[in-house]
C-alpha cells in the first residue's frame, strides 16, 4: 500500500506541476512551489516502510521543487527560477511564524486538536529552519548548475535547445545529493539512531534519483506547452 501511495503521489504532484503551468504559466509554478515546499516540511515528519527500506515521506514533494525551478530555468530565466526559490523560502518563514502562534492559544475545554498541533508543529520549526537553509543552498545551486550545464550543451551541440535531459539531470542529481545529505543529518539528528539516519539518507536519495530521471519527460512536456503558447500569441 505504501509503495502504491508513493507512486500515486508522484503522478498527482508531477501532473499538477504541468497542469498549473499549462493554466497559469510562471505564476502557477511559483504558487505550486510555495505549496509543495510547505507541505513537504510537514509530510517529512512521517516515517514509513516502503520498497524494503525505512524512509521519510516528502521526497516526491521536495523533488518537485527541483522540477519547477528547472522548468523556469529552461523556459524563462535564471532570475525567474531564483525568484521562485526566494518566494517559497519567505512563505516558509511565514508558515513557521503562524504555526507557532497557534500553539500559544489557550484551547477551549471542548477543543480536540491542540494536542495534535503541539505534537506536529512543536517539531516543525527545527525541521523548517533546517529545510529553509538546505533548500536555499541546494535550490540556488541547482539553478546555477542548470545554467552551467546549459552553457556546456550550447558548446557541445551548437544550439541552445539540445541537451535538455543533460542539464536537467546533471543539475538535479548533484544538488539533490547535497540536499539529502545535509537535510537528513541536520533535521533528524538526535531524533533517530544513526543507522536509521543512514537508511533515511540512502532511501531518500534513491527516490530522488528515480524522481529526477522521471521528471525529465515532464520538463520536455512543459517546454512543449511553452512553445505552443508562444506560437499562439504570435
Amino acid at each position: 500500500m505504501n509503495e502504491f501511495l508513493i507512486i500515486l503521489s508522484f503522478i498527482v504532484v508531477y501532473g499538477c506541476v504541468a497542469l498549473f503551468y499549462r493554466l497559469y504559466g510562471k505564476t502557477g509554478l511559483v504558487a505550486m512551489n510555495v505549496a509543495v515546499t510547505i507541505l513537504a516540511n510537514i509530510e517529512v515528519l512521517l516515517l514509513v516502510d516502503a520498497f524494503g527500506v525505512e524512509m521519510t515521506l516528502g521526497n516526491v514533494l521536495f523533488a518537485s521543487t527541483f522540477l519547477i525551478t528547472d522548468v523556469l530555468s529552461e523556459n524563462h530565466s535564471k532570475k525567474d527560477a531564483n525568484r521562485a526559490v526566494i518566494i517559497s523560502s519567505l512563505c516558509s518563514v511565514f508558515f513557521v511564524a503562524v504555526s507557532q502562534l497557534w500553539l500559544l492559544y489557550t484551547p477551549s475545554p471542548n477543543d480536540w486538536a491542540q494536542g495534535a498541533f503541539k505534537t506536529i508543529f512543536a517539531v516543525t520549526p527545527r525541521v523548517v529552519c533546517v529545510s529553509l537553509l538546505v533548500y536555499l543552498v541546494s535550490q540556488l545551486t541547482d539553478v546555477w548548475l542548470y545554467h552551467k550545464w546549459w552553457e556546456w550543451c550550447k558548446k557541445r551541440f551548437g544550439n541552445a535547445r539540445s541537451g535538455l535531459w543533460i542539464r536537467n539531470n546533471g543539475s538535479t542529481l548533484i544538488s539533490q545529493f547535497f540536499n539529502t545529505l545535509l537535510y537528513t543529518f541536520l533535521a533528524f539528528y538526535g531524533m533517530y539512531p544513526a543507522d536509521v539516519l543512514w537508511s533515511i539518507f540512502i532511501s531518500s536519495y534513491a527516490i530522488y534519483i528515480v524522481t529526477s530521471l522521471l521528471d525529465t519527460p515532464v520538463v520536455y512536456w512543459c517546454r512543449h506547452i511553452h512553445e505552443k503558447q508562444i506560437k499562439r500569441s504570435n
